[in-house]
């Protein structure tokens, strides 16, 4: 049995939202699409999974749709279902959150504690209807890319469109050097930048040989780099590190960065 698409709905429009993306997003993949709304009152939730079901049906009538009211808290109900899930589609602001939140709180905690790729989507409506042809993953030094990659590469493919995979980095100051061969001396541990993203891709271009992929090393802070990069993207995927000895992920500053400041729909996703 194909394991589905969830989408969190609350009767928000970011919920509403986020239902027309993931309806999209479940055709693509040929994947069943599922509706999750945690709750106290029935009423309410009958009209909420109402109201985002047919939301669902005209984006896309020939996904296969179930729903499910949860009486746990919105996180944890996520979480859990998140377990058996192809990926936890979220919007990014909830009915609850204060107007000058950027990023709802049931968001922000799914997507530290998932263990599959939580999708929050961000954008004007341009961006989140994939206009652009192009999906951008970042790459990072380091072992933690490797899935979000794997990710990425796929999500270009069901798309037909580009792959733009990004690398950021900076030299010492006063440092002459190119990304092919810096002259500093590197750490131990650190590559140089263009290795980082030859060794990144190599796995994914021997399985996906037929990904059209551009590479960019870009010398600016990650942060600056991959929201400048988004805002031509319908995509945008980064990976997270398991935290050592505790459950949840390290979304670490640029991460966070990236969820609250977006001009596009963000993925993010675990190492395995």
């Amino acid at each position: 049995m194909t394991i589905p698409l969830v989408v969190g709905v609350d009767g928000s429009e970011a919920s509403l939202e986020a239902v027309d993306w993931a309806a999209d997003e479940a055709a693509r993949h040929g994947i069943p699409l599922h509706l999750l709304h945690a709750a106290a009152g029935e009423q309410e939730a009958f009209a909420v999974i109402s109201t985002a079901s047919a939301r669902a049906r005209e984006g896309a009538p020939a996904v296969r749709l179930s729903s499910e009211v949860s009486h746990e808290d919105a996180a944890s109900a996520l979480v859990d279902k998140g377990r058996n899930a192809f990926a936890l589609v979220l919007g990014n602001r909830g009915l609850g959150n204060l107007s000058g939140m950027l990023l709802g709180s049931v968001s922000l905690a799914v997507a530290a504690r998932a263990d599959c790729p939580v999708v929050v989507v961000r954008g004007s409506a341009e961006h989140r209807a994939a206009r652009f042809g192009s999906v951008v993953v970042g790459v990072e030094d380091g072992e933690g890319s490797g899935t979000a990659v794997d990710f990425a590469v796929r999500e270009a493919q069901v798309r037909r469109c580009r792959l733009e995979a990004v690398h950021a980095w900076s030299a010492p100051s006063g440092a002459c050097t190119t990304p092919q061969a810096p002259s500093w001396q590197l750490e131990a541990h650190r590559r140089p930048p263009a290795q980082v993203l030859d060794d990144a891709l190599r796995r994914p271009a021997e399985r996906y040989g037929d990904a059209t992929v551009s590479r960019r090393l870009i010398e600016k802070p990650a942060r600056q780099a991959l929201l400048e990069a988004a805002s031509t993207a319908d995509l945008l995927v980064v990976g997270a590190r398991r935290r050592l000895g505790h459950p949840g992920l390290q979304l670490g500053l640029v991460n966070h960065a990236l969820l609250h400041h977006s001009p596009c729909p963000v993925a993010v996703v675990p190492q395995m």
